[in-house]
């Protein structure tokens, strides 16, 4: 008889979200919670001030969006953002740059200029993040189409299951110019990190287990923040995002691998999220009181 698979558990320390309309956690805190109304703006992302200038000249959209959402989750985190592992992932990285390299060899001077040769790599905002923190643990850079936030998440909730250490995930979109954009359309630039911790911290209000399931993925009633998270492969994030916001214990539904083969189920992530023991009995607490008043 087989054992049970033990289930991948993480802790939520700190989140992050960056994008259109949503410039920071609060503002998108309190749109997802149904606080306030979201009205669209583009992303607007902001350098960490420690970047140095030499390197904040070179910086493209998509690391600067990458380092705003890092730098904010860790800014508040429980834990010394120079000796945080980290996972950075993307659906298709610096956009904007792989264009203009591509312009480049259409000329007849086909010499590409160095910063665009050194914004090319897919780990280029790792790097960047390197530099600004001084960080020097352990760095993935993953991209996975539209499965990239999913596939990003997969691998540092098994690095913390694995190493029992806390990981910042970073995951971020960013548009292409034409024509690239009409064969991959990315609207808008979004970006978001959280860091994940192997124990529940004082910051953290939900915890989450991963299986693979073949549900149906979450969705939002808000018909503008359901179409942003159709658009940008990391807005796939935005229910799970929803749940954090709410500190709302149940389970999400995250696209993840389309079926293989005809015939075959996809694959989504499952993830359970649960309140720390004395957060349960608060919220539970809660629940209590309002059907009380209810019944007032």
């Amino acid at each position: 008889m087989t054992a049970a698979c033990k289930p991948i558990e993480a802790w939520i320390d700190s989140v992050a979200l960056v994008g259109p309309g949503l410039p920071g956690w609060e503002a998108a805190r309190a749109v997802l919670r149904g606080e306030r109304r979201w009205q669209h703006a583009p992303a607007v992302a902001t350098l960490p001030p420690i970047l140095p200038p030499a390197e904040r000249r070179r910086t493209s959209l998509a690391v600067r969006i990458a380092l705003d959402a890092a730098h904010q989750a860790v800014s508040g985190c429980s834990f010394d953002a120079a000796q945080l592992a980290s996972v950075f992932t993307s659906s298709g990285g610096d956009g904007i740059t792989c264009h203009l390299i591509c312009d480049s060899l259409a000329q007849e001077d086909r010499r590409i200029s160095p910063t665009h040769f050194h914004n090319s790599v897919h780990n280029a905002p790792s790097g960047y993040w390197g530099i600004a923190m001084r960080a020097t643990a352990a760095s993935t850079s993953l991209c996975g189409h539209d499965a990239s936030f999913a596939a990003g998440l997969i691998d540092a909730m098994m690095q913390v299951a694995a190493d029992a250490g806390p990981v910042l995930l970073v995951a971020y979109d960013a548009p292409y110019p034409e024509p690239l954009q009409s064969h991959r359309p990315v609207p808008d630039a979004f970006g978001l990190a959280m860091v994940l911790s192997p124990r529940p911290t004082q910051r953290s209000a939900l915890g989450m287990s991963m299986t693979i399931g073949t549900a149906e993925p979450a969705r939002l009633d808000h018909p503008a923040l359901e179409a942003l998270r159709l658009a940008v492969p990391t807005a796939r994030a935005l229910p799970l995002m929803q749940a954090i916001a709410r500190e709302q214990p149940g389970t999400v539904v995250i696209e993840y691998l389309e079926p293989a083969a005809p015939g075959l189920p996809p694959s989504r992530l499952v993830l359970a999220l649960k309140a720390p023991a004395k957060a349960s009995d608060a919220i539970r607490a809660r629940g209590h009181a309002g059907a009380g008043e209810e019944q007032r």
